[in-house]
């Protein structure tokens, strides 16, 4: 027999009573979100340093102010999401009250990443609060240090029959997913979304799965390239490159690649210092495997900044490869790392149908030094988001996608 069928049930029986939907309940569960984050803060500093040596300030601004900021924003318009919207009546209804009703799905399900294994779970969790639903929590395995904190204390700050943590690897989820859910929250690898795509389809369940790809930037010939420099940097270093929005190649002129380079160096010592591997404020791979999967890829290109390894620390140093090819190992896969290759393109023109070609990305980024080298990009190109000369905003973006 499936191991988490009572629980889903249970939780289901919770829903149906009624009581997560009062808006009574919708508060007093994100108020005790809020505490946890407040109460947990020095434990989950630790966890995520244990994890892959997340810097303090990282842990922060990604994993706990991001999160509060989504509490806090449900809070201040719960009223007003929980109202009716009034429509327009058509000839057919104009006897009628028309209005649309914001339901809460039911049980959902919610399975969280290891690259940012508190935000990825809680800011979802957030909207699946204020919608009024219940929720089994799934985080990722192989943020262990994380995955047991969550485990050990969220559950105290919920309402238990309304909100679970479920831990495992693989078999556990797979489990998992034989149940049905009203809706599922995935984010993680397309590999692994394809499973959860399938699983939810026996169903009929709706999701959102949200997966990597690989984001491309473009460098104008008329940049200010230090400035792109320190972005480009702070983008791709930021949690070790373990972002799924962050840039992940750099298109440009062969020209434009000669200038940046040594920008480029400027910034990783600006940030990093002249050893990287003591900075405080550098991350690690988070395994063995993604170790070497990534260590794999320097050999695409030429090694133009960086390239130093430790395999004991799963340390790689920010490194940037020039004069990539597309046919090259590191175009084939989303990097996930600080490694930055750079594809040298004869224009603009070329640039735009070289990401066209390609599958499509989280987000687009463009330097250029005025609004005309970035006009025109969001109707050319396809992505997710379009930012001008801005590195992994859109991850800072309110989850509209997620509210009810």
């Amino acid at each position: 027999m499936n191991p988490y069928v009572g629980l889903v049930s249970s939780l289901r029986a919770a829903w149906l009573t009624g009581k997560t939907r009062a808006a009574e309940h919708r508060v007093s569960q994100l108020e005790a979100l809020g505490r946890f984050l407040d109460e947990k803060k020095q434990p989950i500093l630790d966890a995520m340093a244990s994890d892959m040596r997340k810097p303090l300030f990282e842990v922060e601004l990604s994993e706990i102010i991001i999160v509060k900021n989504e509490v806090n924003y449900a809070l201040n318009n719960l009223s007003s999401w929980m109202k009716d919207e009034g429509v327009d009546k058509n000839l057919v209804t104009q006897l009628d009250t028309a209005f649309i009703r914001k339901e809460p799905y039911g049980v959902v399900l919610i399975i969280g990443p290891w690259n940012y294994p508190l935000n990825l779970i809680l800011v979802p969790l957030v909207g699946a609060i204020a919608a009024g639903n219940c929720v089994i929590i799934k985080p990722s395995e192989i943020s262990s240090s994380t995955e047991k904190l969550v485990a050990e204390t969220l559950p105290s700050y919920l309402e238990k029959d309304c909100f679970a943590v479920v831990t495992g690897g693989p078999a556990e989820m797979t489990q998992l997913l034989e149940n049905k859910f009203d809706y599922i929250f995935f984010t993680g690898i397309p590999q692994v979304g394809k499973i959860v795509m399938a699983a939810a389809a026996k169903h009929l369940t709706p999701l959102t799965l949200e997966l990597g790809g690989k984001n491309p930037c473009y460098v104008a010939d008329q940049s200010d390239l230090q400035n792109v420099a320190n972005r480009l940097v702070w983008g791709r270093c930021f949690n070790a490159g373990q972002t799924c929005v962050a840039p992940d190649y750099v298109l440009c002129s062969a020209e434009t690649q000669e200038k940046l380079l040594p920008a480029l160096r400027r910034a990783i010592t600006q940030f990093f210092g002249p050893e990287p591997r003591e900075s405080p404020d550098f991350a690690r791979i988070i395994s063995d495997r993604q170790f070497q999967r990534v260590r794999a890829l320097l050999g695409s290109g030429r090694v133009a900044i960086g390239g130093q390894t430790d395999e004991r620390q799963r340390y790689i140093a920010p490194t940037v490869l020039a004069d990539v090819q597309p046919s090259d190992p590191a175009m084939q896969e989303e990097i996930f790392g600080p490694v930055l290759p750079i594809v040298t393109v004869p224009s603009v023109d070329e640039a735009i149908a070289f990401i066209n070609r390609r599958e499509r990305p989280l987000a687009v980024y463009v330097f250029a030094s005025d609004s005309k080298g970035t006009a025109g990009w969001a109707r050319t190109t396809a992505s997710s988001a379009s930012t001008p000369s801005l590195t992994a905003v859109p991850a800072s973006c309110v989850a509209w996608a997620w509210r009810p």
